[in-house]
């Protein structure tokens, strides 16, 4: 009752096709292929300089984001932790009120 049936694979019916048989090929040695010519470079891309101005307003905007983004978790897990409180004081008051009424 408690063992598992395994469906039986059915045997294959009809015919079954022998494998095809791979015959190994020569390879004849031709002649080398001509060292690619030399092309033109392409214009590259104008590089990106930083002046002390702009740097400077890197990082400040780079600070502004991480002041936000640090004050954003921290006011969620203030709203968390007192949710938190605020939960256990209710319980704490009802089980008292609970309490109450089974004494008198």
């Amino acid at each position: 009752m408690f063992r598992p049936k395994h469906p039986t694979m059915p045997q294959p019916t009809g015919t079954v096709t022998p494998p095809a048989v791979v015959e190994p090929t020569t390879i004849t040695p031709g002649t080398p292929a001509p060292p690619p010519a030399p092309t033109a470079p392409a214009p590259s891309r104008p590089v990106v300089q930083l002046t002390p101005g702009a740097a400077l307003a890197l990082v400040g905007g780079g600070t502004a984001v991480v002041l936000v983004v640090g004050a954003v978790l921290v006011s969620m897990l203030l709203a968390v932790a007192l949710t938190a409180a605020s939960l256990a004081i209710c319980a704490l008051v009802i089980r008292s009120l609970v309490n109450a009424q089974h004494r008198r």
